[in-house]
């Protein structure tokens, strides 16, 4: 202990030393945050509490350093988006920053916990312990981000089949997110994406190339290679009308994607599948008229699918199994069309792409 300095005027009053305002606004707080850290460290939990700078990952966006998401958690958002095709990590990792900005405290008193802002009633339908620590809840981020997974997967689900019988129209992912966000009735009900869920689309698709590092870290993989020519010509002269692309629909005056080719075919003609498969829907629909869908599994690990509409009667019914020429029905005009000919579209992951490059013909 340091003595004082002997006065040198034993005349002089000592002066007792008393603490100054920084002391007494400072020493308080200090003494809670050296308990609570005592307390973490003794229990284990300051390494959660506080994860170390080389445990988060860093995620650039435009040159800018974006949120900072805990590198154990890019594995667990990885093996969520396969959950389903039309999932990405990128995805998943956008909704969970436009939902909370990853604070798993930012919806605590409007009753939506953890990063994901799940509800009680939204737990016990899509909560799982999914890191086997011997809990489910909403504040784990690993189960909320495999939760958030079932949860669009099932909206897919269901706005899939809602697309394959023509009630719906758009692209996969956007009717997904649109369903997780308004709910599926809302969606069919629209027959496409809401207006009231296009500010959800648009903030969470303006997240996605902040966490597109978070896909291509697995871009090496061969699955996501183009299968080309593994298509049969589904009718026997392949003269395309239309192509595939952007276009103002001759009917309706709309401009918008169109979803496949046109091939010019006369009233009667048979149309074969292309490839061997599973018809998931065959059935009358107000814009394709009768329309077959066959799902042709797995090709280069992609998910192929096919889809033949207009037709004038059908020969086949869902859940038959078909081989590449079998005759899935006849060439008509039923639905939005102006005259005989087959809409034919090849869908992989749940997307629509050009089908010229999947058909085994010269372009």
């Amino acid at each position: 202990m340091n003595e004082s300095p002997p006065d040198d005027d034993a005349g002089r009053t000592r002066r007792s030393r008393r603490p100054g305002p920084f002391t007494l606004l400072a020493l308080p707080g200090l003494t809670v945050v050296l308990g609570f850290a005592g307390f973490m460290a003794a229990t284990g939990r300051l390494s959660a509490a506080w994860p170390q700078d080389a445990d988060t990952h860093a995620v650039a966006s435009g040159g800018e350093t974006a949120d900072r998401v805990h590198k154990s958690y890019v594995p667990w958002l990885r093996e969520a988006a396969k959950t389903c095709a039309v999932l990405k990590p990128s995805v998943l990792a956008a909704q969970i920053d436009q939902r909370s900005g990853w604070d798993s405290d930012s919806g605590t008193l409007s009753g939506e916990v953890g990063i994901a802002g799940f509800t009680d009633a939204q737990w016990r339908t899509w909560g799982k312990d999914d890191d086997g620590n011997g809990r489910s809840s909403p504040s784990d981020p690993v189960d909320a981000i495999m939760a958030l997974a079932r949860q669009d997967c099932a909206a897919a689900k269901e706005v899939t089949v809602l697309r394959t019988r023509g009630t719906v129209t758009g692209d996969l992912l956007d009717l997904t997110l649109a369903a997780y966000t308004v709910g599926t009735d809302s969606v069919s009900g629209a027959g496409r994406v809401p207006p009231r869920a296009r500010t959800y689309l648009t903030e969470v698709k303006a997240l996605f190339a902040r966490y597109e590092t978070f896909d291509r870290a697995e871009s090496g993989n061969s699955g996501t290679q183009k299968a080309s020519g593994v298509l049969a010509p589904p009718v026997t002269t392949l003269v395309i009308t239309s192509p595939f692309g952007s276009r103002e629909h001759p009917l309706t005056g709309v401009t918008k994607l169109h979803t496949g080719v046109d091939f010019a075919a006369p009233q009667g003609a048979p149309i074969s599948a292309a490839r061997q498969g599973q018809i998931v829907f065959a059935g009358m629909t107000k814009a394709y008229g009768n329309r077959v869908v066959i799902d042709h599994g797995t090709i280069g690990g992609r998910r192929l699918e096919t889809t033949y509409s207009h037709l004038s009667s059908m020969q086949v019914t869902t859940g038959q199994s078909v081989e590449a020429g079998t005759v899935v029905g006849f060439v008509g005009s039923t639905g939005l069309s102006t005259g005989p000919h087959l809409h034919f579209e090849v869908l992989v992951d749940g997307a629509y792409t050009d089908p010229q490059p999947w058909l085994a013909i010269d372009h």
